[in-house]
């Protein structure tokens, strides 16, 4: 069970995303995911852009050639987090989408911070404004501690203290889309999806250079 309860926080009601929201094409789920809250004890923050990854069909997915024991979670059942290590120095999170033995992921590139902000600087301590605590997908996992011990925590059951819940009193317009971030041209598919408008967002629209640069930590 989750260490700490998310089903009010600041005085709305939040809801677990069942198994069932997850256990689609990430296509359907990933701009389902915007305007979510990513919870982790009192951290808390509002997802606000995706992108996402559909397995063997998409060759820039880490589960393109087939299962690894780096990539294994997601070919795992879905709801749950994937939690890899990049560049020698980063860790990214997705959620896991699609039935087990069909890898499917949406990466969480950037967050809105709406709660315990003081852990979140405290894990962030090169952060020097607000907006640059959860504005790309290193780190929002460095504001929330989350590291390959994460790797295949139950984003349904809480059971290692990470969920994602949702608040229906947030009513987002359509979102804004464009092609994922540090994909070349052949694989960069429209498969981003962002809250237009919002200061965290890692990149407002349009491409950009290939990769995570340090600048991003």
């Amino acid at each position: 069970m989750i260490n700490a309860s998310p089903k009010r926080q600041g005085g709305s009601e939040l809801t677990v995303l069942p198994r069932a929201f997850y256990d689609r094409d990430p296509l359907v789920v990933a701009p389902e995911l915007l305007g979510k809250l990513l919870v982790r004890g009192r951290r808390s923050a509002r997802i606000v852009e995706v992108e996402a990854y559909r397995g063997s069909e998409d060759p820039a997915s880490h589960a393109y050639r087939g299962m690894t024991r780096r990539n294994a979670t997601m070919f795992g059942p879905p709801g749950h987090l994937y939690v890899y290590f990049t560049y020698g120095m980063h860790w990214c999170a997705n959620a896991v989408c699609w039935p087990a033995q069909r890898a499917g992921a949406v990466l969480l590139r950037a967050l809105a911070p709406q709660q315990g902000l003081d852990e979140m600087w405290e894990s962030r301590p090169r952060a020097r404004i607000e907006r640059d605590l959860c504005s790309g997908p290193a780190k929002l996992c460095q504001a929330f501690g989350l590291d390959g011990s994460f790797d295949g925590a139950d984003l349904v059951t809480g059971e290692r203290g990470v969920v994602i819940a949702d608040n229906a009193e947030v009513v987002l317009e359509a979102p804004s889309q464009g092609e994922r971030i540090g994909i070349t041209p052949a694989t960069g598919a429209a498969w981003r999806w962002w809250v237009s408008g919002d200061p965290n967002v890692s990149r407002p629209g349009g491409n950009a250079v290939r990769g995570l640069r340090r600048d991003e930590v």
